[in-house]
């Protein structure tokens, strides 16, 4: 479905494909490998083999050609960062592609070696791959990109490191994909007794609903709950991808991406059962799309606090309402993610 279709675009027919595959002839499974996943993760690897070709062509950090080219990247992954599991788990490739938060500031920290030293690292493919996460994926590239104080070396490195990140970026999103299509498709559409990671139908339809549940909470708890931080201490420097200007527009694309995968698991459903999710869907899509505060600073007022608070609890509504409609219809239950540490 996305094959031709810029990311973003293809984020918004998510939903309307969802409706579409609707009826009880296709299996749950079969509807969110063939509406979400596959087609997700194939825009993922032709927008990063994009933004490697961007970079490689002119890797001036201010350039318009290269940060759209990070930022419809971006935009592909944040549309399959609910999906944690499987081949985006082999290797921390998910963490390699955004290592974040990053409390620490160990991005920064580690970005400033490198060019400080002037590591060698970046000339070769596969040394790189095996650097700090914190030097590596979108967040790191967004730094080089819009940080300033990280230009301050020579140039002629800086943009080798740009180079480097950009290239692994598009490697690792292309081994998803290829891990995907057909191997891994083949294991959560078919489980089985003789299947290493799925052995019942329930087990795939719960790591489909785990996701979706744990996509919900991180960009609850993560995406809105950093930067308001406390009423006494916001912190909209918390946020993610505020550099860029992305931390509204990384929220948009979540609950569409969610929303879409809620409502695939829910199609089955019964219309009047499956309301109360239809609504709370609408819900957060609809404040998620009026709200102007691309970086979150409405956070320092009581005003602009009160809406970003107000869309949390719609996001929050959403996933109440998954596990009240969904999880039952299923016979599902969230379990162990991988956002929970050891």
């Amino acid at each position: 479905m996305c094959r031709k279709t810029a990311a973003a675009l293809c984020l918004a027919l998510w939903p309307l494909a969802a409706a579409a595959a609707g009826g009880d002839d296709l299996d749950l499974v079969a509807k969110a490998v063939d509406v979400q996943i596959l087609p997700g993760y194939e825009t993922l690897a032709a927008a990063s083999a994009e933004l490697d070709a961007a970079a490689a062509e002119d890797c001036d950090p201010e350039g318009e050609t290269l940060r759209d080219a990070y930022n419809s990247a971006f935009d592909a992954w944040i549309g399959v960062s609910h999906l944690r599991f499987g081949p985006s788990e082999t290797d921390n490739r998910a963490f390699a592609l955004a290592f974040w938060p990053d409390d620490r500031g160990a991005s920064r920290k580690t970005l400033a070696g490198l060019i400080r030293e002037e590591d060698p690292v970046v000339n070769d493919a596969e040394s790189f791959g095996n650097v700090s996460i914190a030097a590596r994926g979108f967040f790191a590239l967004e730094m080089m990109l819009y940080d300033g104080s990280l230009s301050e070396g020579d140039p002629g490195y800086s943009c080798r490191l740009v180079r480097a990140i950009t290239r692994d970026i598009a490697t690792t999103a292309a081994a998803i994909e290829a891990d995907w299509d057909p191997a891994y498709a083949e294991l959560i559409l078919h489980p089985g007794p003789e299947n290493p990671i799925y052995l019942s139908d329930l087990e795939a339809l719960q790591e489909l609903y785990k996701a979706l549940m744990t996509g919900l909470e991180f960009t609850a708890d993560s995406r809105l709950g950093r930067p308001l931080g406390t009423f006494e201490k916001p912190r909209p420097k918390r946020a993610e991808a505020w550099r860029s200007g992305r931390s509204l527009r990384d929220v948009q694309i979540s609950i569409a991406a969610t929303s879409a995968l809620a409502e695939i698991l829910a199609s089955d459903v019964p219309e009047e059962t499956r309301a109360p999710l239809d609504v709370a869907v609408e819900r957060a899509g609809r404040l998620a799309g009026r709200l102007d505060d691309p970086i979150f600073t409405g956070v320092e007022t009581p005003t602009g606090r009160l809406r970003i608070e107000v869309l949390q609890q719609a996001v929050n509504d959403v996933r109440d309402a998954s596990q009240a409609v969904i999880g039952p219809a299923l016979g599902v239950s969230q379990g162990f993610n991988s956002l929970d540490g050891d």
